[in-house]
């Protein structure tokens, strides 16, 4: 994601006129109903999308400010990841795009896994994502909770210390939960690993 982005707007209040479009008198702020923004790469390739029912642009800072946004992060014609909360903003000429409350990742995968923090920040020149405050990694096997982690390019979520992880039974129930120092989770092989500050501490586990 070094490359330049250029970024397309598309608003239903101008295609369709079906929208309405506010502007106050100083001209500064500019409320839209249904959103719709789609997010090219220099090559013309989508990235990602980003809908919402309400919106506002603030001309002055040049920041969308959106309520109940959805994000669409793309990897080819497939949807990767969708990422729901609260409300959002996105800045600094559009590169800078943070969630706010009750925000809920999911991946399309079979096994599907969710993932839940208060804020999600993501500046759209770096590969990772961070996500901050209660976090929750759950899927059919495994809990793990952190104040802090990292969305990796890699497909490897990164939970800061401390971390707490419980194990799931056969039935969906928990089996055990133990604390312990950084944890990874690797999306494509399932697997769980965790590592304290002395390097030769290391454990893997495999589901």
């Amino acid at each position: 994601m070094n490359n330049i982005y250029r970024f397309i707007i598309f608003l239903p209040f101008l295609i369709l006129g079906c929208a309405s479009n506010v502007i106050d008198e100083n001209k500064l702020i500019q409320k839209i109903n249904s959103l719709d923004m789609n997010i090219f790469s220099k090559s013309g390739d989508k990235l990602y999308t980003i809908t919402s029912p309400y919106s506002i642009y603030n001309n002055n800072q040049l920041r969308f400010e959106l309520k109940k946004p959805t994000i669409n992060i793309l990897n080819g014609e497939e949807t990767k990841y969708i990422i729901n909360s609260d409300k959002s903003t996105l800045s600094d000429n559009n590169k800078l795009l943070i969630l706010t409350g009750n925000v809920k990742l999911k991946t399309l995968k079979q096994d599907e896994d969710n993932l839940f923090a208060d804020h999600f920040i993501w500046n759209i020149d770096e590969t990772d994502y961070l996500l901050e405050g209660n976090i929750r990694f759950e899927n059919k096997n495994i809990i793990l909770n952190s104040e802090k982690a990292k969305m990796r390019s890699d497909n490897i979520i990164e939970f800061f210390n401390p971390v707490r992880y419980t194990i799931k039974d056969d039935n969906n129930k928990n089996k055990y939960e133990i604390n312990s120092e950084n944890a990874y989770y690797n999306l494509e092989t399932k697997s769980v690993s965790f590592e304290a500050k002395d390097k030769r501490v290391k454990s893997i586990i495999y589901f």
